[in-house]
């Protein structure tokens, strides 16, 4: 999928940061920041034209409780 802000052409001409270049520059702006900070975090696949965003496995960062936490563990 091509969004409306993925040319890396400005109107003067000049090239410009792709998409996944500006999201690794925000996410390792931090000062304590690395280079795995950029690291993707969801995997997205298209099946019979429906769309499914998934948390990667290996995503250090996870919605929901954290473990321990009432509610983590299907309690």
């Amino acid at each position: 999928m091509q969004h409306a802000d993925d040319s890396n052409e400005t109107p003067d001409g000049d090239i410009e940061m792709t998409r996944e270049e500006k999201r690794r520059d925000q996410l390792t702006a931090a000062p304590d920041a690395v280079d795995a900070d950029a690291a993707p975090r969801i995997e997205v696949s298209e099946h019979d034209g429906v769309t499914r965003i998934d948390i990667a496995p290996d995503a250090p960062v996870r919605p929901g409780p954290g473990p321990g936490a009432p509610g983590a563990n299907g309690e």
